[in-house]
């Protein structure tokens, strides 16, 4: 027995070396625009760019690898977008804390994050979750992804007087996402292997004759990390006037890597019995990360919704998830290469993996409204708020409050009501 073998079981899980590290690629190729984004947007709060870089590449590859090896599950891990966002805009720009405030309230919450790990309370909270929310949140991510897609491709912009309308679909990157799109559909239909990943490629080679797109290079010495390396302050993070950011972060963390977790272990038909032990492992490993990522210099890191993709590809295992630590590793010294893949390239990609993931809206008993309801209100809200977490948010509320109503209580497990109370304290009493 070789050593890939012995340590992911591709055989009991019915994959391959090569298809676990084509899902790799594929998850990874999705997701590299963190390495980027993340820099970009905590340097808004005055964070040294190009050590918050170094910190985003290690914590994606520490994290990822450790639910590779300890969960072998095919979800990889990175800075968290919205978490990243409030983190500079809201809790520096707007409260005035400083950037090393910040970091100790990510730190502190993940400390929390860690404890209701290791004593179990995020598995009561997910044999809580009742089964149509399961399915929800499976299409609700999917829906996220589809919203998450149709931007980066410009068919989707923004309005005023709507919210959001039809792009310009006259534009180069429309054109190629679109042909993306079909390329990727029909490759798969014809069972092509790693049909997905062909897209991207074939996508962003496009892009540098009918896009505008140009190569930068290959190889770049990664900048020092010393700036922001241990440089959060936990004592003004535990001041009065933080505490509400601390629980803010705390609560998103929760359910928004719980959710992805749980829809993407299920696309992967991870979650059944008998498996669920990598499902508690997997929380513990993206927990750890959470700690590791505030010392290193970063906001929160979280299970990413792009490792459906991967999954999609075939991804089963920890290889799949090792596959994209490495590449994270790599990108210290290959930024340029990886930079050169734009977020109309991956666009088809999401958008198919999202259409697929709708499935489950076949599951539901659409008899019942007190269990279609609350469903469809999660995996509507995910999009429409660009957050997991405010999905489940107003999903467990909805559940708990119909039931109540319809005389349903001791159908009800009593972590629902928990949860819920838990939210509406959060909605009525936090900024």
């Amino acid at each position: 027995m070789n050593w890939t073998e012995r340590v992911f079981k591709l055989q009991e899980h019915g994959t391959t070396v090569r298809t676990e590290v084509v899902a790799g690629l594929t998850t990874f190729l999705t997701m590299a625009y963190i390495i980027f984004v993340n820099p970009s947007i905590l340097g808004d709060a005055g964070m040294p760019k190009d050590s918050v870089f170094v910190a985003t590449c290690l914590i994606a590859a520490l994290g990822t690898m450790i639910m590779a090896f300890y969960a072998n599950y095919p979800i990889a891990l990175a800075p968290g977008m919205g978490l990243n966002a409030y983190f500079a805009y809201v809790v520096v720009l707007h409260m005035g804390f400083t950037w090393q405030a910040a970091l100790g309230a990510v730190f502190v919450s993940g400390c929390l994050f860690l404890l209701v790990t290791i004593f179990k309370l995020r598995e009561l909270i997910i044999r809580g979750i009742p089964h149509s929310l399961r399915y929800a949140i499976t299409v609700g991510i999917g829906l996220f992804l589809a919203l998450i897609a149709l931007k980066s491709a410009g068919i989707v912009a923004p309005s005023k007087a709507t919210y959001v309308t039809l792009g310009d679909l006259h534009t180069p990157q429309a054109v190629l996402a679109v042909l993306g799109f079909f390329l990727i559909v029909v490759l798969d239909r014809l069972k092509v292997p790693g049909a997905i990943l062909i897209g991207i490629v074939a996508v962003t080679i496009a892009s540098f004759f009918f896009a505008g797109n140009e190569f930068k290079g290959i190889f770049s010495a990664p900048p020092s990390i010393a700036p922001t390396f241990l440089q959060l302050d936990i004592k003004a993070a535990l001041a009065g006037g933080i505490l509400n950011v601390i629980l803010v972060f705390f609560l998103v963390e929760l359910f928004d890597a719980t959710g992805t977790l749980m829809g993407v272990a299920k696309r992967a038909g991870l979650l059944v019995p008998g498996k669920m032990d990598r499902l508690n492992k997997s929380l513990l490993a993206d927990s750890a990360a959470i700690f590791a990522g505030s010392l290193l210099g970063t906001s929160s890191t979280t299970a990413y919704v792009e490792s459906a993709a991967g999954v999609q590809a075939g991804g089963r295992t920890g290889l799949t998830a090792l596959t994209v630590a490495v590449l994270f590793l790599a990108c210290l010294f290959i930024a340029p290469l990886a930079g050169v893949v734009p977020a109309y390239a991956t666009a088809p990609a999401l958008f198919f993996v999202a259409c697929l993931m709708l499935r489950e809206l076949t599951e539901l008993d659409w008899n019942e409204t007190t269990e279609v309801v609350p469903a469809a209100v999660t995996a509507l809200a995910m999009p429409f708020t660009y957050s997991i977490a405010n999905g489940l948010a107003f999903g467990f509320i909805t559940y708990a409050v119909l039931k109540l109503f319809t005389g349903q209580v001791r159908q009800v497990h009593w972590m629902v009501w928990v949860i819920g109370g838990v939210f509406l304290f959060k909605f009525i009493w936090l900024p």
